[in-house]
């Protein structure tokens, strides 16, 4: 519970922390799990990740009236935890644009000076002026909640960046957190993950470490003896629980850690028409595509070259961080064709913010908003280039970017496969750089109809005038279930699981395997 501090200052409540060995150990889905236990105990719980790397992200407002952008993790941890997803429990966002720039978002909103810095650069003025306030945001957090869960990022021995890691023991010794460390052990070496990372952590700090965790474990977790125990008299922690395996847990994986593994499939001995989203390298909010996957109403799978589009019922361009740089990549991987000659037999395509943009008939970037190509720092920049031309509409680039929630309803649709969608009320999310306006030269038979609507009328979607292709600016959408049936209409009883669900069952999976009593210490009610 809050505590008293010894100085007599505000009370603050107890944090917890999640570590990991490695990228991809788990963190995100332990600390989402540890949040929604935590919120069934009675405890007043909010999660925190000082810096986040992803391009999955969700808007939620600012402190001062505005809307902003966090991590999806972080809003996802926030709805199981019960409280409102804000900016405060993701302070800094570093969205990759190429593999060496990104741009950062500072408390929900774009910072052009730290963006246009070189990642060596930015560690003084992070270190100076960013720090001491992200460290005031996770003490009012404190201060407000009984419990804080936090989320580490990467590994917290990575000793050449130690000095200037402000997301894992820094953030540890501002909370005096009580830390798990957790290690995929499905990927072999975990023993050794473990022990190697308690090595090189300061000696001043491993006594944060509560307990290890060893997460996807397949078979007899017997078979795992005498390892838990010798590890444990080397180092003085204790193994807190062996989680099982637990795949299709149905929460977002951050990024593209989910890419690589086959998705979930529709109904088995059902027809169902499959769905293909094509993942180009600088996707983004694919977050979003996590129901559709379940969704027993088709079978949903990725593509990355044309091959993978043959047998596409559906065609899905999902948003980009960088449209130029992936609408040149799928030109240069036959993509492009492929978008073609699905569209020309008649079939649906559909394209979500960056996909909308590409989906038209040109992107016009005259002053190099997007940055370089995607690909290298030091590329030149795309200005601007063709669509596909399945659309009769023009994107400009402008400032400033657009984060705002969107609610409206579908109006008048064209017949043919998105016709389910008139009437269906429509709630989701804006993140975009960019106008798009119907083409000055469109002829009045070829013009993208409006679909959907906006904040004073704004269009926020276009049909073309057959039926067979659409283009939404809004987020979200595919994460409702209504909205999936028009699509994909399911047999009658089943609909596809909500997320309070997977909250439930992931904390449900936390108190089956922990050790008898070790969450209770962990969140302070022992």
């Amino acid at each position: 519970m809050v505590t008293h501090q010894p100085d007599g200052t505000a009370p603050r409540g107890r944090a917890v922390m999640v570590l990991g060995c490695t990228s991809g150990a788990g963190k995100s889905w332990i600390a989402t799990a540890l949040c929604r236990w935590a919120a069934r105990q009675g405890l007043r719980v909010a999660p925190f990740k000082a810096q986040n790397m992803s391009n999955n992200a969700r808007v939620v407002p600012t402190a001062d009236g505005h809307w902003g952008e966090i991590g999806s993790a972080q809003y996802f941890q926030a709805l199981a935890a019960g409280v409102a997803p804000a900016v405060q429990h993701n302070p800094l966002l570093l969205k990759p644009e190429a593999d060496t720039r990104s741009q950062v978002v500072w408390m929900g909103q774009v910072d052009p000076a730290l963006s246009a810095l070189p990642w060596a650069q930015r560690a003084q003025p992070m270190r100076d002026l960013i720090w001491p306030q992200m460290r005031d945001t996770l003490q009012s957090l404190r201060a407000q909640h009984d419990l804080v869960v936090i989320e580490g990022a990467g590994s917290p021995a990575e000793i050449n960046l130690m000095d200037t890691d402000f997301v894992n023991l820094r953030v540890a010794r501002a909370a005096q957190a009580r830390c798990i460390l957790a290690v995929d052990i499905d990927r072999g070496g975990a023993f050794a993950h473990l022990y190697g990372t308690w090595a090189l952590i300061p000696e001043a700090d491993r006594a944060l470490l509560a307990g290890f965790v060893l997460n996807r474990f397949r078979g007899d977790a017997s078979l795992l003896h005498p390892g838990p125990e010798q590890l444990q008299q080397l180092t003085g922690v204790p193994t807190l629980a062996v989680l099982p395996m637990l795949r299709g847990h149905g929460l977002p994986e951050e990024d593209g850690a989910w890419l690589d593994a086959p998705a979930p499939v529709g109904a088995a001995g059902r027809s169902v028409p499959t769905v293909v989203v094509l993942a180009y390298p600088r996707i983004s909010n694919l977050d979003e595509f996590t129901l559709l996957a379940q969704h027993s109403g088709c079978r949903m799978r990725w593509a990355r070259c044309a091959a993978d589009c043959v047998g596409a019922d559906w065609l899905v361009l999902p948003g980009s961080k960088h449209s130029l740089a992936d609408l040149a990549w799928m030109r240069q991987h036959g993509l492009d064709a492929a978008v073609a000659q699905h569209a020309e037999a008649g079939r649906p395509v559909l394209g979500i913010c960056g996909g909308l943009q590409m989906l038209g008939e040109a992107i016009v970037d005259p002053d190099g908003l997007e940055g370089g190509s995607g690909d290298a720092a030091d590329a030149p920049h795309l200005h601007d280039a063709p669509g596909l031309g399945l659309l009769m509409l023009v994107t400009r680039f402008t400032a400033p970017k657009t984060v705002r929630p969107c609610n409206g309803v579908f109006g008048a649709v064209p017949t043919g496969p998105f016709a389910g969608l008139q009437g269906v009320a429509a709630h989701g999310y804006e993140i975009h750089l960019g106008q798009t306006v119907p083409h000055a030269d469109a002829a009045v038979a070829d013009a993208a109809l409006p679909v959907l609507w906006g904040q004073a009328g704004q269009p926020l979607g276009w049909c073309h005038p057959k039926g067979h292709v659409m283009g939404l600016y809004a987020h979200g959408l595919l994460e409702d279930p209504q909205l999936l049936h028009a699509l994909w209409p399911t047999r009658a009883g089943v609909a596809s699981a909500g997320y309070e669900q997977v909250f439930d069952r992931l904390a449900d999976h936390l108190n089956a395997h922990f050790t008898p009593g070790s969450l209770q210490a962990l969140c302070g009610l022992d």
